[in-house]
């Protein structure tokens, strides 16, 4: 593992350092990125717009040149979280200057309801409030600033009524978005009336703004005949398809969508980036013009879901050695006020709330709150996060309850041969291979020998405490709804050799594009620089799934890679046939941009560019479309049993921190993570993913706290008060590395495996280290309770309380 390092005072040296790591060289180098040669899957390479991105050229929506006549568009929201409404007047606001078109639910020509899986979600409120932010109208005017000034003329009375903010006593209460689900395997109960031993807790885990640099965004320009055609900054363009055609009472066919790129998503526009899109293009057909909805920052943090903020409760039988034997597990999402993705979500926390453990016989238990907050939605994880939280902070209690370090007592419980199956009912593959990378990591990072260094401080050091943890993550790679996991692509082969490829997945900083088009370079034995990819359209790969659930490149590269390799095949044939010396067709390959065929003397090289002109000449399609299905997987929810997931990824980190435990302040001071991403496809974009995601976990658990007033509206609606991690917030020392040698062993992708949400849980390590350092304050014998995020205050009250217990 190499060392990332902050760049110290030396501003040549630091100069020269960033130099070099951007080259790939010197010791900031993670991997080496390849600047020539073919750069095809597997190899490192830049994201294909990475020169866009710092020069200012990638273009995002709001940097769209608009015709001169376009509309701008504002919002009023509702300012109370319950309530019903009983007037809205707005003659005022369409006689303001400016003003073109004033929308209320009772002008949308479709469907009312938006609800992207189960009804729920009207595009405006008709009558009954669920959450301050509520869409109440829309206001279109010929500049932003004339539609900003005209919402606030609106008259509006609101018969406001007490909001339920709790999702604890929305549950005793039975107020679900959707009804609870089960999952159980043995006989739990008897577990616990024989257990050894029983260890209990609970631990609220809270939300997370998405805080996408680019906001929710779109532009719609009608067509010339009923349609419309949408840009807009989305993970799931078919969706947005379908919502739109809906709410316009059109056929999906009149409505095309667009998706270059988006300056971030993390989930937060997989379903919440459609209403806008509707609302938009509502306003063009209406008026007959091109139409901008931009939210502005504040507004965006209160009508968008955040991740579901969890009440998580265990109840589990240990042997004397701190062996779970059985137990269960209740979680509870905070949905908001509709289903949006909630079902889901609130499955998949059930997935995952064994993490890398056997449960033995268990049941868990999920409950869908309802809240009179905004729905809350995806986010990296997908609920997954908030089910380890659990466990983990399980894990952390035995350690202390029998008296053993708490990675011991996790090593223990890791699947393992003869406990090998989930909860659920599925069999973890290559879980040799979780033992492997934190016994790995165990060595590299040197543990135990920092252990004993944390031990001795603290034993001297009455105010200041050092805490040590190494957690790991097991997560599921697969949508859970079973009809998602699917992908297609179209490639296009021109007469010049140049190669263009179109998938159903989208951009948003990830590097999907990047991969994609290294997959088609590998398939046809080309330069990267021959492989361009286009824009997401509803016109060029239709019905397609979310870019969500880490299935980016194990789906749609896939899908590209069915379509080359059948160009590709087409091409042999053709070749086989066509060419007068008559070549190999068995032993034909295309590499470093040729047609080879035969070997030794008899070997035949024929240039990808004649190859394919010939072809051409020669009326041989060179256009080709591929699909994806993902093998295997299946779940029945009315037993909580089957195969949910296609393969587990695994990773380990380790954390290192340092706490005032008068004060609560704190610092991260190392950290070293080991990440199993199979055979990489791109092992600068895979590292760069698995450090990002870390930084986000992490920020999730210690400075990103969500904040409603008693009223139920929303506080920390800005960077002023809702602080994500920055550049400043990296650990000195900051050790990141991916598994080699243990390729996928099922057949994904070249053997790789997904990088996009698994590394965000391994920030879990920070929070359990924060614990441990708290735990020291009682040598051991105390676990703390810390709920998430682990504010200072939060660790402050924590060593309070743990100073009271131990006396």
């Amino acid at each position: 593992m190499r060392t990332l390092t902050k760049l110290d005072g030396d501003s040549s040296r630091a100069r020269r350092e960033l130099h070099d790591h951007i080259q790939g060289s010197g010791p900031l180098a993670r991997h080496t990125v390849d600047s020539s040669g073919q750069r095809q899957a597997g190899s490192a390479s830049f994201h294909e717009s990475a020169e866009k991105h710092v020069t200012g050229k990638a273009a995002y929506i709001d940097d769209f040149l608009l015709p001169a006549d376009a509309l701008h568009v504002a919002l009023g929201l509702s300012p109370v979280a319950h309530g019903t409404l009983t007037q809205l007047d707005l003659r005022k606001v369409k006689e303001a200057p400016g003003v073109v078109d004033a929308i209320t639910f009772h002008e949308v020509p479709g469907h009312t309801d938006i609800g992207p899986v189960f009804p729920g979600d009207p595009i405006f409120v008709d009558q009954a409030i669920s959450y301050a932010g509520q869409c109440l109208f829309a206001v279109a005017a010929t500049s932003l600033q004339a539609a900003r000034r005209a919402v606030t003329l609106a008259t509006i009375s609101i018969n406001e009524q007490p909001a339920s903010l709790d999702p604890v006593g929305a549950t005793e209460r039975e107020e679900f978005v959707r009804p609870t689900h089960v999952q159980t395997r043995g006989d739990w109960q008897q577990a616990l009336d024989q257990a050894e031993q029983i260890v209990e807790g609970e631990l609220f885990v809270g939300g997370q703004e998405h805080f996408y640099l680019e906001g929710q965004a779109c532009v719609v320009h009608p067509t010339e005949d009923e349609g419309v055609i949408v840009h807009t900054s989305n993970q799931h363009p078919s969706e947005t398809q379908k919502l739109v055609a809906e709410v316009l009472d059109i056929p999906f066919h009149a409505v095309t969508v667009e998706v270059r790129r988006m300056g971030g998503g993390f989930g937060g526009k997989e379903t919440q980036a459609s209403p806008w899109a509707c609302i938009a293009a509502i306003i063009a057909r209406r008026t007959g013009k091109t139409v901008r909805l931009r939210l502005p920052r504040s507004d965006d943090m209160h009508v968008t879901g955040k991740r579901h903020p969890f009440h998580n409760r265990y109840r589990l039988a240990i042997d004397a050695e701190g062996v779970i034997q059985g137990g269960e597990i209740t979680v509870i999402g905070d949905c908001g006020y509709s289903p949006d993705l909630s079902d889901a979500i609130v499955d998949r926390a059930m997935f995952h709330a064994d993490n890398a453990y056997s449960l033995g016989d268990a049941q868990v238990v999920g409950h869908r709150a309802k809240t009179h907050t905004a729905s809350n939605t995806a986010f990296r994880g997908f609920g997954g996060p908030q089910g380890m939280m659990i466990i983990e902070a399980a894990m952390d209690d035995i350690a202390r309850q029998i008296g053993e370090d708490p990675l011991t007592v996790r090593k223990r419980n890791f699947y393992r041969d003869g406990r090998e199956v989930t909860h659920y009912g599925q069999q973890v593959d290559q879980r040799q291979l979780l033992h492997t990378l934190v016994e790995t990591l165990e060595s590299d990072s040197d543990y135990w020998a920092r252990r004993k260094t944390v031990s001795d401080f603290n034993a001297t050091s009455p105010v200041i405490k050092k805490g040590l943890a190494l957690t790991p993550v097991k997560f599921g790679i697969s949508f859970t709804a079973q009809h998602l996991n699917q992908a297609g692509a179209l490639l296009h082969v021109y007469t010049d050799g140049s190669v263009m490829i179109n998938h159903g997945g989208t951009e948003m900083g990830q590097g999907l594009h990047t991969k994609i088009c290294q997959v088609v370079a590998r398939e046809l034995g080309l330069d990267l620089e021959k492989v361009r990819i286009t824009a997401t359209r509803t016109d060029k790969v239709p019905n397609t799934s979310p870019t969500a659930a880490s299935s980016g490149a194990d789906l749609n590269g896939m899908a590209a890679r069915d379509a080359a390799s059948k160009l590709r095949e087409r091409l042999f044939d053709f070749a086989a046939v066509h060419f007068a010396e008559g070549l190999d067709r068995e032993g034909m390959r295309l590499e470093e941009g040729m047609l080879v065929a035969g070997i030794g003397e008899s070997e035949r090289r024929i240039p990808w560019g004649e190859l394919v002109q010939t072809a051409y000449l020669n009326r041989i399609s060179l256009s080709e479309k591929g699909f994806y299905a993902t093998p295997l997987i299946h779940y029945d929810r009315s037993v909580g049993q089957g195969r949910p997931f296609y393969y587990y990824a695994f990773g380990a980190a380790v954390a290192e921190v340092s706490v005032d435990t008068l004060s609560g302040e704190y610092q991260v001071d190392r950290v070293d993570i080991l990440h199993d991403v199979g055979d990489s496809l791109n092992p600068a974009i895979d590292i760069g993913q698995v450090e990002g995601g870390f930084i986000q976990g992490m920020g999730w658990l210690t400075s990103e706290e969500l904040k409603w007033n008693d009223k139920g509206v929303l506080v920390s609606d800005g960077p002023a008060t809702y602080k994500i991690p920055t550049f400043g917030d990296l650990p000195p020392i900051f050790n990141v590395a991916l598994l080699e040698g243990h390729p996928n062993s099922m057949a994904s992708l070249y053997r790789s495996k997904a990088v996009g949400e698994p590394p965000f849980m391994l920030g879990i390590c920070v929070w359990s280290a924060l614990r441990d350092a708290l735990s020291s304050l009682t040598d051991y014998a105390i676990s703390p309770h810390l709920d998430t995020p682990a504010t200072p205050e939060r660790v402050m009250l924590a060593a309070n309380a743990i100073r009271k217990k131990a006396l």
